[in-house]
């Protein structure tokens, strides 16, 4: 897992901000990145404005991942920089949010005393009201299961051109090696009306690109009431792809993340059908052996996956695919991994997020003893990655020569020269700005000149 901050214009000093200045650091999933958006926005409406950097600002929010252990340690390391300066500077306001303050709770402040804010991902949207608790001189856990109101609070957006835009929280799923149900709660479906009107109003700011997310997004409309005269449920995510599509000013949609258990062929001819849908599908497969999907109780077979993806490139040839899996959960065989690596041989993804088992706090498989070794996870994640990395590439060889549309992100970062964006199938591309010409928002005509495992080099068409 990744840490990445917000960045903005430069701030105003903390004298001229009024209440001071703040620094998100966000660990882990597009969730994460949603919930700090929105966390900003809160910040800035109560006076904040960004720091410069991290070791300057006056309230530090920490919104951290525990799908890893990994992820994990790296929220306590830099817990432990923060807190060394609290003890110097007792007016620093330090915040721990997400998953790990979830998971934690009040043991948090055990660990860390010097925390002022503990508070789990069902309570980002009430950051104003525990701040103010804060600042009356408490010390506040707020990890109770909350129910999630409609946003009333602008969030400050990473992006002007790409915004996610929550449409379910929450997971009913019980797969045996997630946290992500213990510490996000269950399921909670906005209603259409609500989501589209948030993406009326961003497309109104000059945005071009939506992400629609959820942890489960297939599970959409689950919670909310109402049957069809058909005898079907009146709200799904294919009928809410159909609801908001129409949103004038936006040019494309996404969605993530898929479970192969809800996913639909009714979804599938939706996404075909409807031009603003993005022929790009995360969906996660886990493990390319049935008895290990029984294991992790994903509740499908490799069968069933390998049927989405037929009838995806059926109706939409040049889909890409891209996936998570998981290596060496307890009791994996040899022979179990090798039927992961050959699915992802046959499949051909265009990407796949890769990890080895991590054994998470209250999962039951992290108490099962058939636990296997670092050593053996260390050498499947390696030989997965460099599979991973060449079917990707000899996906990537599709591109060469083509010309493809791409929406202009901004410039790159390595290179000012250049402008960089996506395809609608998701691949990043990059090539000239023609001195200012291309700016972000921009849809261009790429010819793909070069092409690597995760990324296409080009000339515009124009």
């Amino acid at each position: 897992m990744t840490a990445t901050q917000l960045s903005a214009p430069p701030a105003p000093t903390a004298a001229e901000s009024g209440r001071g200045s703040y620094w998100i650091t966000t660990f882990g999933c597009q969730m994460n990145k949603a919930d700090s958006e929105r966390m900003a926005g809160i910040l800035e409406s109560m006076g904040y404005r960004e720091a410069q950097a991290e070791l300057e600002a006056d309230l530090v929010l920490y919104n951290t991942c525990t799908i890893r252990d990994n992820a994990e340690q790296k929220v306590y390391s830099y817990l432990g920089r923060q807190a060394q300066r609290k003890r110097t500077n007792p007016n620093l306001t330090l915040v721990v949010a997400g998953c790990v303050a979830q998971q934690e709770g009040e043991s948090l402040l055990r660990r860390v005393p010097e925390l002022d804010l503990v508070m789990g991902p069902q309570h980002a949207n009430r950051l104003d009201v525990l701040l103010a608790q804060v600042e009356q001189g408490q010390q506040v856990v707020a990890t109770e299961e909350h129910h999630i109101l409609e946003d009333i609070t602008t969030a400050r957006r990473d992006s002007k051109i790409c915004g996610w835009v929550n449409v379910i929280y929450g997971c009913n799923e019980r797969c045996t090696y997630c946290v992500v149900p213990s510490v996000r709660g269950k399921e909670q479906s906005r209603l259409p009306e609500a989501i589209k009107l948030e993406m009326e109003g961003l497309a109104a700011q000059g945005f071009k690109e939506i992400t629609l997310l959820g942890q489960n997004i297939d599970a959409y409309g689950r919670d909310l009431p109402g049957i069809t005269p058909e005898g079907r449920r009146q709200h799904t995510l294919t009928d809410l792809l159909q609801f908001v599509h129409d949103v004038e000013g936006l040019e494309r949609i996404r969605f993530a993340t898929s479970h192969p258990r809800y996913f639909t062929e009714r979804l599938i001819d939706a996404c075909a059908d409807l031009p603003k849908v993005c022929e790009h599908f995360h969906i996660p497969f886990q493990s390319g052996d049935d008895d290990v999907l029984k294991a992790m109780a994903r509740g499908y077979t490799v069968d069933r996956y390998r049927r989405i993806i037929e009838r995806i490139r059926e109706r939409m040839p040049d889909a890409s695919i891209s996936a998570d899996v998981i290596v060496a959960f307890p009791g994996e065989t040899d022979a179990q991994y090798r039927r992961t690596l050959a699915l992802i041989e046959e499949i051909g993804f265009d990407q796949v997020n890769t990890a080895a088992y991590s054994p998470r706090p209250n999962t039951p498989a992290a108490d099962w003893p058939n636990q296997l070794s670092e050593e053996v996870k260390v050498e499947r994640l390696r030989e997965i990655n460099a599979l991973v990395e060449r079917v990707a590439r000899e996906r990537s060889a599709r591109y060469a020569g083509r010309t493809e549309q791409v929406l202009v992100e901004g410039i790159n970062p390595k290179d000012p020269e250049q402008v960089m964006g996506r395809t609608r199938t998701n691949r990043l591309t990059f090539f000239s700005g023609d001195n200012g010409r291309w700016q972000p928002g921009d849809l261009v005509d790429v010819r793909i000149d070069e092409v690597r495992a995760f990324s296409l080099s080009g000339t515009a068409q124009a």
